[in-house]
């Protein structure tokens, strides 16, 4: 009785929507039509890592897609270089133009040229698509033109007057290069339907700011959180700890520009510290991993090296006095301060004593050294309002909790970064967290909504502390689903010379997933069965030159991070890898480097894909086959209900 309560009281409120059979019964029409059409091309990105040249050029070409839509149209018309510069104009049309104007001799012909052959490229990659939908996402003030052009094909006579008039009357006009710009927006807004970044947008490259910024003027996109993502979540909801491992990873990569620049941070009182503190310090072991001498002095690296060396003091304090107070995160044998023997400059780790290579730490109390010097106290609460206060940071992390979660499930794919924590028997592993054990899916979950709620709270008087430091586990605590190692090796690696005590033991899950039974129960897990089912992830760079494969289990697990930083790319002799699913299945690339947007525009140098993986399906995938499909047939469902109703007398029509 209830329930046909509730499903005329939703018929009702449908009703005001589509107020009569005709209403209906159009709009039953076109969402049937819309399920049979082919499913749209996801692009699957991970471990991005400020490095905005690969990341935008992949996003304008389409991950190889509309190379590829070229060779198919035009491999027998036109020259290779043709179809080299035609594909850089579309990812790059302003820029190009401008070379092209100064080169090309009779540009009225080859306006004429280049707009025939955008509006085929334009047409192919937005034929599986409904007319709607494309003109939705035309460029105003030309969208009533597009429309036309795409939509005669095949005409007779007049109708290709009457389109060589419209391409006449746009170069007459002087339009064509805006008219290059827009139709080429379209070709690149059309060729990827759905974009998934599988975490790690910040740190070590230096522009995860203009990432960002990308980002949230996309069309549609989901986001994984990554531990480093999750890292900068901390730092403005005002985790100091969190806050010190940022300020630590732009020292180390030379991204203080990213912080004073790109989000108003005032570093400034923490690098007059840092200089009068380690005035008589060389800081040898802190100097910045990259550093652009085009920028910057000698003198500039120097001072940067001791700002490095001062918010690591400070970050191994704060986060000595989270793992005292959290014991629940089994973390004590990451608190080293208090095993310094400055005497004989030595650190005791386990049961061995390690040789120390700096032991020169002033502002550390040898009876007290997790205590913040009433400087660094004053520094560091400095910083936390200008994180917690920066209006861009804020609009990032906004968007972050706005369009981000810990995984998804979508067509059958079970996204996220790092991992499920596990033990070496393949259970899940039971996890204490802020007084629940939790594990798999569940933990997850909860994970998901905590780190909401600090973000909630970050400016009430009374957060809730437990739920903030979480934000700091989450970054580097052994059981997180995000950074899925023992420990991080963080003072060994800038105090201790052994390279033993450097290495970072990775969690059982990346040893299990080469097992299609454990892949399979993982995705059992969420809800998620089938052959056409896969995990997909990130954080861990594949060291493909090692002999190491993205392709685990069968092919049931891809991991996407072959190392996009270009800090990783010696590990991995590769630039990252790109999955596309589109309607044919799942093709997984590897990307070569990507050096300069400068070289891709003047020598059309686009990134070489080396396919490592190609999935077919044994049939076309279409709408239907989708999640968004599925929500589209619940809503048909609900139409044809509609209709029996009106049929049936039972809601009045509006005629």
């Amino acid at each position: 009785m209830e329930d046909n309560i509730s499903i005329k009281r939703h018929l009702k409120l449908l009703s005001k929507q589509y107020s009569n059979i005709e209403q209906v019964s159009e709009e039953i029409i076109n969402l049937q039509a819309i399920l049979n059409l082919p499913k749209g091309t996801e692009l699957f990105l991970s471990d991005i890592h400020g490095e905005y040249g690969s990341f935008s050029h992949i996003l304008n070409n389409g991950s190889g897609i509309i190379k590829n839509k070229i060779e198919d149209i035009f491999s027998n018309q036109i020259t290779e270089h043709e179809r080299s510069a035609l594909a850089t104009l579309i990812y790059y049309p302003e820029e190009k133009l401008t070379l092209i104007k100064r080169e090309v001799k009779d540009i009225n012909e080859w306006y004429s040229i280049t707009l025939y052959r955008l509006i085929e490229v334009a047409r192919e990659v937005s034929s599986k698509y409904t007319r709607s939908k494309v003109r939705k996402a035309m460029p105003k003030g030309f969208d009533y033109i597009i429309d036309e052009l795409l939509h005669l094909q095949g005409c007779g006579p007049d109708k290709e007057t009457y389109y060589k008039q419209i391409i006449k009357s746009i170069i007459e006009l002087d339009r064509a290069d805006d008219f290059i710009v827009a139709i080429s927006n379209l070709i690149k807004r059309m060729a990827i339907d759905h974009l998934h970044v599988l975490g790690d947008i910040f740190d070590r490259g230096p522009d995860a700011k203009l990432i960002m910024d990308t980002l949230m003027n996309f069309h549609s996109l989901d986001i994984q959180l990554g531990n480093h993502d999750i890292l900068w979540m901390g730092a403005a909801c005002g985790n100091k700890a969190c806050i010190a491992n940022v300020i630590r990873i732009c020292s180390r990569y030379d991204n203080i520009s990213t912080l004073e620049e790109g989000y108003g941070i005032n570093i400034r009182p923490l690098a007059t510290f840092a200089l009068k503190t380690y005035t008589n310090d060389g800081c040898k072991r802190f100097m910045p991993k990259v550093f652009d001498y085009n920028k910057y002095i000698r003198s500039d690296e120097i001072s940067i090296a001791k700002l490095h060396k001062a918010i690591s003091i400070i970050q191994f304090k704060l986060e000595g006095q989270i793992i005292k107070e959290h014991p629940e995160y089994e973390m004590d044998g990451r608190l080293l301060l208090d095993k310094i023997d400055c005497k004989n400059k030595t650190v005791k780790i386990g049961d061995r004593s390690y040789p120390l290579n700096d032991a020169n730490f002033p502002t550390i109390n040898p009876n007290r050294p997790y205590e913040l010097t009433k400087e660094e106290n004053e520094i560091i609460n400095r910083l936390e309002e200008s994180f917690k206060n920066s209006e861009t940071l804020n609009k990032h992390i906004a968007f972050l909790y706005s369009k981000a979660s810990i995984y998804k499930c979508f067509n059958a794919n079970l996204l996220f970064h790092g991992c499920i924590p596990m033990e070496e028997n393949g259970e899940f592993s039971k996890v204490d967290i802020l007084g629940r054990t939790l594990s798999g899916k569940e933990y997850l979950n909860f994970i998901d909504k905590a780190i909401r709620k600090a973000y909630m709270e970050k400016n009430q008087p009374d957060k809730e502390k437990d739920i903030n430091d979480l934000m700091w586990y989450l970054w580097c605590g052994p059981k997180s689903p995000l950074f899925g190692k023992e420990k991080a090796a963080t003072f060994e690696r800038y105090f201790v010379e052994d390279k033993e005590m450097h290495k970072e033991k990775k969690n059982p899950y990346f040893t299990l997933i080469e097992n299609e039974k454990v892949c399979n129960r993982i995705l059992k897990e969420f809800g998620l069965e089938g052959k056409n089912s896969h995990i997909i992830n990130g954080h861990i760079p594949v060291k493909e030159k090692d002999g190491e494969s993205p392709i685990k289990a069968n092919g049931k697990l891809l991991v996407i991070d072959g190392g996009f930083a270009k800090s990783y790319r010696g590990q991995t002799g590769r630039a990252g890898y790109t999955l596309t699913y589109n309607s044919y299945g799942l093709i997984l690339a590897a990307n070569e480097p990507f050096d300069s947007k400068a070289d891709a525009i003047r020598e059309e140098i686009d990134i070489k894909y080396d396919i490592m993986v190609n999935e077919k399906e044994t049939e076309r995938k279409s709408v239907a086959d989708t999640d968004v499909g599925k929500e589209i047939q619940e809503e048909v469902d609900d139409l044809k209900l509609l209709l029996k109703a009106y049929r049936e007398g039972k809601i009045k029509q509006e005629i």
